[in-house]
């Protein structure tokens, strides 16, 4: 159970203490799921368990109902929606977020919030009044030297985003893979033969499967082949052995809110790792460029 003082100052939330009777209204509220549904326009990647584990976490605390069921304001829906986006956008920690939205809890003006900010009219998650107005926000400018397309999506031929987040599907055929990376069937197994790609169950492929296979598909409109790849496999391996050990010590835990941690960190390195890969990648091609 998250403690008081992993909080927010001035987030709303039940006491714990209070009888069903005390509950707070549920009026206007809406439930996890209608919450998820609204997300999942932006961020088809978010799901109730990482709701759950923010919550824990203290970034967001909706009200309950005598029975225990979540219920959340629009002030909570865009409190969700700032913590996923600084996730995503600008790669940053949870506890970096927290500060950000306790500051904003305790009316600072100064707060730099990146790129999505609440909407003008919207309560602050630190003022119950409706009518209350969102305090200034100074925004950060742009990342600089960081394109979208480093660590976000690309848009190869077709204008179809392939790199990011997994498909939402768990499952592709081989043939489906084929048509959507437009690799050829010689070009899939030379991936599957060089260690960049794989099934975990014969004849179908996962999410992550897919994206490794358009990103294949695109880099062959430019006249790599999968063996020139190779070097890919190579470094993500390294990676994975470094970032394992900074996970061993969350993974000794079966807990619910470990495993949910443990998550949360795979996601953060992930996306740090892209964003570190693509500035060396930049500074390295700065003389070829003649930048």
């Amino acid at each position: 159970m998250t403690s008081a003082a992993e909080v927010p100052p001035a987030v709303p939330g039940p006491d714990p203490s209070s009888t069903p009777a005390a509950a707070a209204p549920t009026s206007g509220l809406i439930s996890i799921g209608e919450v998820l549904a609204q997300l999942r326009e932006d961020f088809p990647d978010v799901t109730i368990s990482k709701l759950r584990f923010l919550e824990a976490e203290g970034l967001v605390e909706p009200q309950r109902t005598p029975a225990g069921y979540r219920k959340y304001s629009d002030a909570d829906v865009q409190r969700l929606r700032y913590v996923l986006a600084a996730q995503r956008d600008r790669f940053l920690p949870l506890r970096v977020i927290r500060d950000q939205l306790a500051a904003i809890d305790r009316g600072e003006t100064d707060v730099s919030l990146g790129d999505r900010a609440w909407p003008a009219g919207s309560p602050s998650a630190g003022d119950q009044s409706p009518a209350a107005p969102t305090p200034p926000l100074t925004r950060m400018p742009p990342t600089t030297g960081v394109p979208t397309s480093a660590v976000g999506s690309v848009e190869p031929v077709g204008g179809r985003p392939i790199v990011g987040a997994p498909a939402t599907r768990t499952r592709f055929s081989r043939v489906e893979v084929l048509q959507r990376s437009g690799l050829t069937d010689d070009m899939l197994s030379e991936l599957e033969a060089t260690g960049l790609l794989g099934t975990r169950t014969p004849g179908w492929y996962d999410g992550d499967a897919l994206v490794v296979a358009e990103v294949a598909g695109a880099l062959a409109t430019y006249g790599l082949a999968p063996r020139h790849l190779r070097a890919y496999r190579a470094g993500a391996d390294r990676e994975v052995g470094m970032f394992a050990q900074l996970l061993a010590p969350l993974l000794r835990s079966s807990t619910p809110a470990a495993r949910a941690r443990a998550a949360e960190v795979v996601q953060e390195l992930t996306m740090l790792s892209q964003q570190l890969h693509a500035a060396l990648v930049r500074i390295g091609l700065r003389d070829t460029l003649g930048a």
